[in-house]
Order: structure tokens, then C-alpha cells, then sequence
């Protein structure tokens, strides 16, 4: 079984060679989970003072339901031509590797600008990782199941989840 740090670098530097690796190891279910939690937790770390402690809570279930919605929906678009959801996830997981820096945010003024360019460098290894696991030659196509799997992922965190959390949220406050 390959190391994880040494799987995690090689996703966040976009090796095609890594995100190859990572989607025939059937044993790396365990790994893209770990990294997910990883990066949410960093997230939460980095945020939890501009936010608070249920807000940084929320990002980070909001973060995790994110990855495995955002999975789901490569899988479904691209289902017949990657009949495996497991080696999906695994390799859309290892995507989450930058959001270790998301720790960073806790640095005060730089919290955005960190959120955002950690955002923006899973997204590009996100579609890279698409474009591996559904066997695509055309990065394009790759962005746009990303798109669509993306967008119907942000509307299902967004619109429904984050919501209903941040009621649970309040009502526990009032409560409490």
C-alpha cells in the first residue's frame, strides 16, 4: 500500500501517474476518506475564528457531504463509461489533498484569499482527476462533467443542506 503524504503530494501536483495509481488500488477506499476529513478539519481549524465553532462545524459536515455528493454525480454522468463508484470516490477524494493549506485561513485578512486559491487548486485537480477516472482524453469533457456534477453539488450543500444545519444550529444555540 502506497503512503499517504506521498499520494497526497502527488494529487495536489496534479500526477496523472498518482491519480492512475489511487484508482486501481481498491485499498485506497480508506485513504481518499482520511484525506477528505483531513482537509475539512484544516478547514474547520482555519476558520472556526472568523466563524465560530458552529460555523466552522457546519463547513466541515457541509465539506465531507460535498466530496461524496460531488462523487456521486461523476459516477452518475459518467456512468457508463466508469461502471465503479468506489474507484470514483477514491480518486475525486485524493482532489481534497489541498485543502490541508485551508488551515492557513486562520491567518487573519488572509482567511479568503487562502479559501479561495485552496478552491481553486482542488478544482483544477478535481477535473484533472475526473478527466483519470472516466478515462477521458479531452480535458473539456472533463470540465464539464465537473460542472455538472459541481453545480448540482453546490445546489444540494448550499440550498438544502446548509440550511437545514444552520436551523439544527440555532435551534441548539436557543436551546442551550
Amino acid at each position: 500500500m502506497a503512503d499517504l503524504t506521498g499520494r497526497m503530494i502527488g494529487a495536489m501536483q496534479a500526477d496523472v501517474k498518482t491519480l492512475a495509481e489511487i484508482e486501481a488500488d481498491p485499498n485506497a477506499m480508506g485513504q481518499a476518506v482520511t484525506v477528505i476529513v483531513i482537509a475539512g478539519i484544516a478547514s474547520l481549524v482555519g476558520n472556526i475564528f472568523g466563524g465560530g465553532v458552529i460555523a466552522g462545524i457546519v463547513g466541515l459536515i457541509a465539506s465531507i457531504v460535498a466530496y461524496a455528493l460531488f462523487s456521486l454525480f461523476v459516477f452518475l454522468i459518467g456512468v457508463k463509461l466508469m461502471p465503479d463508484f468506489n474507484e470514483t470516490f477514491r480518486v475525486v477524494g485524493f482532489a481534497a489533498s489541498p485543502g490541508v493549506f485551508n488551515v492557513l485561513a486562520i491567518i487573519p485578512f488572509l482567511g479568503p484569499l487562502v479559501s479561495l486559491l485552496v478552491g481553486i487548486w482542488s478544482l483544477v485537480i478535481g477535473v484533472i482527476a475526473v478527466r483519470e477516472v472516466l478515462d477521458y482524453s479531452n480535458t473539456g469533457r472533463a470540465i464539464i462533467v465537473a460542472l455538472i456534477a459541481g453545480v448540482a453539488c453546490w445546489f444540494i450543500v448550499f440550498i438544502l443542506l446548509l440550511p437545514i444545519l444552520a436551523i439544527a444550529g440555532l435551534a441548539r444555540a436557543v436551546a442551550g
